[in-house]
């Protein structure tokens, strides 16, 4: 009986240790399905705002930026950020860079990696 009992205590604690390192290891997936992103705003040369903000891996831009401030849309396009809106009278617009490269996407179409720095820019287009 003593035997009986030793033996399922072992079983016991064999099952508790898989069964809370199986636990940790869900977890540790989930920090890898996030990534952190680095947002600045600009209007004209001068920086307006800086945040940082962590989103799901495989995001696109916009989703960051929709996490950050207040954004309006026409047509897929970014017309207003934060209160700060376009002017096509005037030729001013919204653009963005990943990384200071030039993006020839939508927003809502450049898929963001970790640690990206995003910029986007109100001015006149050249």
């Amino acid at each position: 009986m003593k035997k009986f009992k030793i033996v399922s205590s072992l079983l016991v604690m064999l099952m508790a240790f898989f069964i809370l390192t199986g636990y940790q290891k869900n977890n540790n997936n989930k920090s890898n399905d996030s990534i952190n992103v680095t947002y600045t705003l600009k209007q004209d040369k001068k920086t307006v705002a800086t945040k940082k903000v962590t989103v799901k891996k495989n995001a696109k831009v916009l989703t960051g930026l929709k996490k950050c401030w207040k954004v309006k849309t026409a047509k897929d396009f970014i017309t207003s950020i934060d209160g700060k809106s376009e002017n096509q009278k005037k030729g001013i617009y919204w653009t963005y860079t990943v990384n200071g490269k030039q993006v020839n996407k939508l927003a809502n179409q450049q898929t963001l990696k970790n640690n990206d720095k995003v910029q986007f820019t109100l001015s006149k287009a050249n």
